[in-house]
């Protein structure tokens, strides 16, 4: 028999890589993925703070509920998402719709008639304005009919507008968290370590989840159902949302005002591009958020599974970045709300009424504050911002201290008061008071304000650890 030797041999497969040297383990290695910085966002490193606020509140005379907790880290959007942004948002939404009923026999359309999308994913159709005819020259009558069918005629004034509660984004998303408890698992043996529990293969587990279909009539009807645990696609929830921003806010928010103009105007005028989106509810923003992690992993390929989602920030992330690498009270250094110049650091109401002292009367474009140390703008101010976060009166208090999130995404049919979710920041209406970094507010999951707009986060992999001194 020839003697055996020690070699040293290595293969690699899919970027992976198995050495082993005389017979030790080594470990399988893969080349690390550098995350680049995904447009418009800043990295906030993970940390750690006593969020809330000490003693009672000022105003209120309230405490304010207060504990030391850390977060991962993370990106986040280095401004309030914008009307243009939004609006890119609506324009691909309609512009799918229109896609699809080109090839829709049901509207006149040719199924041999198929618009395809570019590398990102983007319906390839015609750039439509709802503020202009449609600039539409096919000469077939089947496929305009097909693109008028979502527009109409305003029965008093007689212009072309688009019929905006046609514009549905269906999305799904699996949990990964409830699919992966112990007591949802498939297999009876998987559910419980205590070996002094027999276990029950009979057992059926109940597990709820969310669905919604578009009626006859074009309604949304969204189920949150319960049912045995089946499979894996028990976990998938789908949605239905009307994405289009309520632009009535202006008016509704205020009664006895003038505020036509924004009515009209300020989700659609250009002049209006880069001010921050709002009549926009939670629901409408986490369709955004869905829609964009979407059109992302449409253009990565294969690196698209070590992507993390886009979401909304939790309530703990938000604080925990507008404070700062020096965990101040504002987003700033300072304690008050202007330098010594007189010029105000944010934008909100400083006075009874005089809503113009800090510049601005209403929003004023995304960044037109200097960023806080996180290299973020209007953190305080301009627009209140939803977080993920479902709002209870003791807040932190009931999460964990690591990564703390209280998430429920409340059914149809629960009471209208669990259906709060946590806003932060303050907003272009509010008192100094209500833009420091540990303010606390909340508003029900479907209203569309005014003053209430967002930004997205995306959990970073892998970060480095920095040893302190």
């Amino acid at each position: 028999m020839a003697a055996l030797t020690a070699e040293i041999c290595s293969c690699t497969s899919s970027g992976y890589s198995s050495t082993s040297a005389g017979g030790e383990v080594t470990g399988t290695s893969a080349a690390a993925l550098k995350e680049p910085v995904p447009y418009g966002m800043v990295l906030v490193k993970r940390g750690s703070l006593t969020i809330g606020e000490e003693g009672n509140d000022s105003l209120w005379g309230s405490s304010l509920p207060i504990k030391e907790i850390s977060v991962e880290s993370f990106w986040m959007d280095e401004k309030e998402v914008s009307n243009a942004k939004y609006r890119q948002f609506v324009n691909w939404v309609r512009d799918s719709i229109i896609r699809t009923r080109l090839a829709d026999p049901a509207y006149g359309g040719d199924e041999s008639f198929m618009i395809t999308e570019d590398k990102y994913g983007e319906p390839v159709t015609p750039h439509l304005d709802w503020t202009k005819p449609i600039p539409w020259k096919k000469a077939d009558e089947d496929q305009q009919r097909a693109i008028e069918s979502l527009y109409y005629t305003h029965p008093v004034t007689g212009e072309r507008m688009l019929d905006v509660k046609q514009l549905n984004y269906r999305y799904e998303l699996f949990d990964y968290t409830q699919a992966a408890l112990r007591k949802n698992q498939l297999d009876p043996n998987d559910r419980t370590r205590n070996t002094d529990i027999e276990v029950d293969s009979r057992e059926t587990v109940m597990i709820s989840k969310d669905t919604a279909y578009v009626d006859e009539d074009g309604h949304i009807v969204r189920r949150t159902i319960n049912r045995p645990l089946t499979s894996m696609f028990d976990f998938v929830n789908t949605y239905i949302v009307n994405i289009f921003p309520d632009t009535t806010c202006w008016v509704n928010d205020f009664p006895n005002a003038n505020n036509e103009t924004y009515m009209r105007l300020y989700f659609s005028h250009p002049n209006y591009n880069d001010y921050p989106v709002v009549g926009v509810s939670w629901e409408q923003a986490n369709a955004f958020c869905a829609w964009r992690t979407n059109y992302l992993l449409a253009g990565l390929g294969a690196q698209a599974k070590y992507v993390q989602r886009y979401r909304l920030p939790t309530e703990a992330e938000w604080e925990f970045a507008a404070r700062g690498r020096e965990n101040n009270r504002y987003p700033w250094k300072a304690s008050g709300s202007k330098d010594n110049d007189g010029c105000y650091y944010a934008n909100f109401k400083p006075e009874r009424g005089n809503y113009t002292k800090d510049g601005s009367l209403i929003t004023t474009r995304v960044g037109s504050y200097k960023p806080n140390s996180n290299g973020l703008y209007d953190m305080a101010g301009n627009v209140a911002e939803w977080t993920s976060t479902t709002y209870t009166e003791a807040g932190i208090l009931q999460m964990n201290d690591m990564n703390p999130e209280l998430y429920y995404n409340a059914a149809v049919e629960d009471p209208y008061y669990m259906k709060k979710k946590a806003v932060r920041g303050g907003s272009w209406k509010d008192p100094e008071k209500f833009i420091e970094s540990s303010w606390r507010t909340s508003e029900y999951q479907n209203e569309q304000r005014s003053y209430i707009g967002f930004r997205c986060v995306r959990t970073q992999v892998g970060t480095a650890t920095t040893s302190k001194r």
